[in-house]
């Protein structure tokens, strides 16, 4: 019965690799990570000490450096700020658009990320707060809560305003499509690189390795920090229910999500550097999208805090 029973869930943790909603959703809070479901993260971990085998060039170093922000930009901006807290509205064509440039980050999809985003903020550094440093640990908070069996369905009530979207539940769904996919052109580019620019010297598995599996990790962890180290580290300018910070390394990593004490106080805005000095690159890049006229309405931080800011 035991071997029965540890072979269904291998089987459903392979499935749920290629069709996420496959599994039943885990409503009991559980905890175990589940490995099998983990070792593609786990493998593009791995894949990063290639490195030392294909080498490096400066097109795919630069590369590898233009994927990180851009889909930086595409979680920071669209998962974050408009799919999780709204702060600004677009057509849908380009929330389609920019789901899928967040789902090459293989960080899943639009709508299992702003769920548990949601939820976040709804429980921050609470006991159901899943990605709390404070209740959980510093490695649970970073990463171990989404390798989590509990973790891993979409709670789609959480963003019913999104998931009424088939075309984003479809990527929510199949979130591994984008990624291959993704990975797959980087690879044909750096072959085409090879052939007709091979002053360039570079090739397809060199641009796969720096372009994707580095990129990528550099990615998620960059990601990951809010989760963590905006909880630990920095400077907490606004009161606040919770241990969230603001911190500058973070804001340059993240593109401006380091402001996360801000965020907390007043999550609505589409800006997250309150203070002109407080560098929000993201905030930047929604501005130049709405002077294209690609979105519009972005919310603004009120008065009423920057009033606060100034009395504390």
């Amino acid at each position: 019965m035991e071997n029965n029973t540890q072979s269904g869930h291998l089987k459903k943790s392979i499935q749920s690799w290629f069709d996420t909603y496959s599994v039943k959703p885990v409503t009991d809070n559980d905890k175990r990570i589940d490995w099998i479901r983990a070792a593609p993260f786990i493998a593009m971990h791995l894949a990063c000490v290639l490195v030392f085998i294909v080498g490096w060039s400066p097109i795919a170093v630069t590369v590898a450096v233009l994927l990180y922000a851009m889909r930086m930009f595409a979680i920071t901006g669209f998962y974050h700020r408009y799919f999780s807290h709204r702060a600004f509205k677009t057509s849908r064509f380009m929330q389609f658009v920019f789901a899928a440039l967040g789902a090459t980050a293989v960080q899943r999809g639009a709508l299992w990320w702003a769920a548990h985003h949601r939820i976040h903020h709804v429980t921050s550094d609470k006991e159901n707060d899943q990605h709390s440093p404070k209740k959980h640990g510093l490695f649970w908070s970073h990463l171990g809560w989404f390798l989590s069996r509990g973790n891993f369905s979409t709670e789609l009530d959480r963003v019913s305003d999104f998931s009424k979207y088939a075309e984003l539940r479809f990527l929510d769904r199949y979130d591994v499509l984008v990624p291959v996919i993704f990975a797959a052109v980087i690879y044909l580019f750096g072959l085409l690189l090879e052939l007709y620019f091979p002053q360039l010297q570079t090739n397809g598995m060199q641009m796969l390795v720096w372009g994707f599996f580095v990129s990528t990790v550099f990615l998620y962890h960059g990601t990951f920090t809010i989760n963590s180290l905006a909880h630990t580290l920095g400077k907490k300018v606004f009161p606040s229910n919770d241990d969230s910070r603001n911190n500058f390394l973070l804001a340059l990593i993240t593109m401006g999500e380091g402001w996360h004490n801000n965020h907390h106080y007043y999550p609505g805005s589409a800006r997250q550097g309150f203070m002109w000095w407080e560098i929000d690159m993201t905030y930047y890049g929604l501005l130049l999208m709405k002077k294209m006229g690609l979105i519009w309405d972005l919310r603004d931080v009120p008065q009423r805090v920057y009033e606060k800011r100034r009395s504390l």
